[in-house]
């Protein structure tokens, strides 16, 4: 690693949160531990893989994220003084000092970590990571880790999936963190939706943190809290024409009236406080004149009978004020950006928006105007975008908080860590449940590409097995079904671990945010859309090499208790 790279790691690191620390764990790490050390394991290696069994949201695929803060809580990894006190205080009186003096002293030094690239597309069963090193360090490191991984992984999943509902050419704004699950949790929706295929976010500290866009608008409360343009102190805005200052009410009560005629919407169903609202705001940014139009909604209502339902015909107040406003702006040689709606039906009122911003832009000769940006909230999901996709809507950008930050369709991935080996000699958990049985030993993950680009498999082969050979045939299996059997010639294969953490040092170039959110958009690349599709996707297949599916079903075999028939 170069001094430049080892300098771009140690400032990155320093952006380190202090609530991951040893002791965010469970107890009973703490108590295996003892026990370990009691029964003089302290010199026992071992080896553990933390990977996932099912994909999220009924999906076939899955975003890795976290592993950044997982190296960074390595570099961090030591129990202090307090740490240490607290820990006395807690665990039985009977437990032996010394224990705690061996606690103290503790670090990851010892500790080797393979992973896959953070914002690669991954499987089931494929371990994102692979923690070697002291039997006793690496087992504590276990709820930390999956802490780390779990709610990352599954937020950039989620974004991700919104990104493929929205396409690209529609921006994304994660605006959540009123919602999310604590300031913790705000801030990691924040970094993994950017991460997954968001374009910014609300949360200031978000943006602060990890150089994430930010943006925003302004609330209802911001038009409740006018009542009339009399009232506005400042009336006043600099021509960037003749340089004078000009009244911008005066401009945009004439210009209200004019539209009135155009639009067909009566003066008489236009706020007025909404007015001074929208005013005043245009006063403060008027480079940047972005407006809320829905919070006096006066639409007309036509009934076509008792039993039918009603139609809307007209747009209302916020439509016609905003549209006044911004063609006074343009008089004074500004352009709005355009205007945010959260209530209502989204894809009719977008495009009653797009349709008017046309006509005004036709009628005075203002091309620009036909291209407002028009913003849609409203708790907003996944099958909300897809349905309004189906509608034909005109949105240009959504803002999406709750359904995304809280990962409402699913609240876990349920990433595990388990041992798969004990001083070079390989462990397996079996169970009645066969997606629960673990593939022992040190396993290295490749993935196989076809001749079109698109990756065809995933293959799991032991460490000790020789590395796989392009555009030879290989044969892949299914972990557990022998019947289920394939041979593979692959045009390109790819290795998927690195060494990212050896000898107490991270090993890799830690990428920015922005160059891992490019990478989660080259992965998705390389995946079939049949996998990626909303519904019914194709599952992708994870396979292991013939010498790992005998290895692990003789070990299977070996470890199964032989039953007693009387």
């Amino acid at each position: 690693m170069s001094v430049d790279e080892s300098n771009n790691v140690h400032t990155r690191l320093q952006v380190h949160n202090c609530v991951v620390q040893p002791l965010l764990t469970d107890l009973y790490q703490i108590t295996m531990a003892y026990a370990y050390w009691k029964s003089e394991k302290t010199s026992d290696t071992a080896v553990f893989d933390l990977f996932f069994r099912q994909n999220p949201f009924q999906g076939e695929f899955t975003i890795f994220g976290g592993l950044e803060e997982c190296l960074r809580f390595l570099e961090n990894f030591n129990y202090s003084d307090s740490d240490i006190e607290y820990l006395k205080t807690t665990l039985p009186p009977t437990i032996e000092q010394s224990f705690f003096v061996y606690l103290k002293e503790l670090t990851a030094k010892d500790v080797k970590l393979y992973a896959i690239d953070e914002g690669s597309v991954v499987f089931p069963r494929v371990p994102l990571i692979r923690v070697e090193g002291p039997l006793i360090v690496v087992q504590l490191l276990e709820t930390t880790l999956l802490t780390l991984v779990n709610f990352s992984s599954l937020m950039a999943t989620n974004a991700a999936r919104y990104r493929m509902a929205a396409g690209d050419n529609v921006s994304l704004l994660e605006f959540g963190l009123r919602r999310a699950q604590g300031p913790d949790g705000g801030l990691s929706a924040s970094k993994y939706a950017y991460i997954g295929g968001f374009d910014g976010t609300s949360n200031l500290l978000a943006g602060k943190m990890f150089n994430i866009p930010v943006k925003g608008t302004h609330a209802h409360a911001y038009i409740t809290s006018f009542s009339n343009p009399s009232e506005l102190k400042t009336k006043t805005l600099i021509n960037l024409n003749n340089g004078k200052e000009q009244d911008l009410i005066d401009l945009t009560l004439s210009w209200r009236t004019t539209l009135s005629n155009l639009l067909h919407i009566s003066e008489s169903q236009a706020s007025d406080g909404e007015l001074a609202a929208l005013v005043s705001f245009a006063i403060a940014f008027p480079e940047g004149f972005v407006a809320l139009i829905d919070t006096y909604d006066v639409n007309k209502w036509h009934f076509l009978g008792p039993k039918e339902l009603p139609v809307i015909s007209s747009f209302g107040s916020g439509i016609l004020n905003f549209c006044a406003v911004a063609l006074a702006l343009n008089d004074l040689g500004y352009k709005a950006i355009g205007v945010r709606i959260d209530s209502g039906d989204l894809a009719y009122l977008s495009n009653k928006s797009r349709e008017t911003f046309v006509k005004v832009a036709k009628e005075y000769n203002i091309p620009w105007f036909a291209n407002l940006t028009i913003i849609a909230s409203n708790d907003i999901n996944e099958e909300t975008i897809w349905s309004l996709n189906d509608q034909k809507h005109s949105i240009d950008c959504f803002g999406i908080g709750t359904h995304l930050v809280t990962c409402q369709r699913q609240p876990a991935l349920g990433c595990v860590y388990k041992l798969v080996e004990v001083n070079g000699t390989p462990r397996i958990k079996l169970s009645q449940d066969g997606s629960k049985i673990t593939m022992p030993g040190k396993k290295d993950a490749f993935r196989l590409y076809g001749a079109d680009g698109f990756a065809l498999i995933d293959l799991l082969k032991k460490s000790v097995e020789d590395t796989p050979i392009a555009k030879t045939k290989l044969l892949c299996r299914h972990p557990f079904d022998q019947k289920k059997r394939a041979f593979v010639v692959p045009s390109e294969i790819k290795p998927l671990y690195k060494v990212y953490w050896e000898n107490g040092h991270i090993m890799q170039r830690l990428p920015e945010l922005k160059e891992v959110r490019e990478h989660v958009k080259e992965s998705l690349r390389t995946i079939r859309p049949d996998i990626k599709r909303n519904l019914n996707p194709t599952p992708y297949k994870v396979s292991v090499s013939d010498d790992l599916y005998e290895f692990m079903h003789e070990l299977w075999m070996r470890n199964t208790p032989i039953g007693e028939l009387s």
